[in-house]
């Protein structure tokens, strides 16, 4: 008997290690799930290419949108190009305009996505993968701002980390 409690002992033990530890989303229910609805139409709307319906997630007269490379692909790109810059200024609409243009494939995968809202605005925090053609050009994290708009969750700024 006592072997057999080791074991089981040793199973759990091991079970609780090996499982992927997430922080907990907070805030209502009901926003909390349209909020990840928002997160799961922006993946699709990229493997479709449909810039249309990425656009359509954004607030429409706001745009905040940031990169900053990570210390070792920023040391990497500061050899190769003295003038780049380590914070890069973008849009929702440049970024739409590629996912609509695109030949390749494209996909970004998501990883330990977090929400936290109080109803009305929120947050999103998780770690990507960037895929083009099968290859990731691009990995980080990133995280969004949210509002609760007249029409539903809209991602009010994106602020994301480039890395390999």
């Amino acid at each position: 008997m006592r072997p057999l409690r080791s074991l089981l002992l040793a199973a759990a033990t091991a079970a609780c290690f090996s499982t992927p530890v997430h922080a907990a989303d907070s805030g209502p229910a009901a926003d909390v799930a349209g909020i990840r609805q928002v997160v799961q139409q922006f993946q699709a709307a990229i493997i479709a290419h449909d810039g249309k319906t990425l656009g359509s997630l954004f607030l429409q007269d706001h745009d905040s949108w940031l990169s900053v490379f990570d210390e070792a692909t920023w040391a990497d790109v500061k050899k190769r190009r003295p003038e780049a810059k380590k914070v890069m200024h973008s849009s929702w609409k440049e970024f739409a305009d590629f996912v609509q243009k695109d030949p390749k494939a494209i996909e970004e995968r998501f990883y330990n996505v977090r929400i936290d809202t109080n109803g009305a605005v929120g947050s999103v925090y998780f770690d990507f993968d960037f895929i083009g053609d099968g290859k990731v050009t691009n990995r980080g994290s990133e995280t969004w701002q949210m509002v609760r708009a007249e029409d539903g969750w809209k991602i009010s700024s994106m602020l994301y980390s480039v890395g390999r």
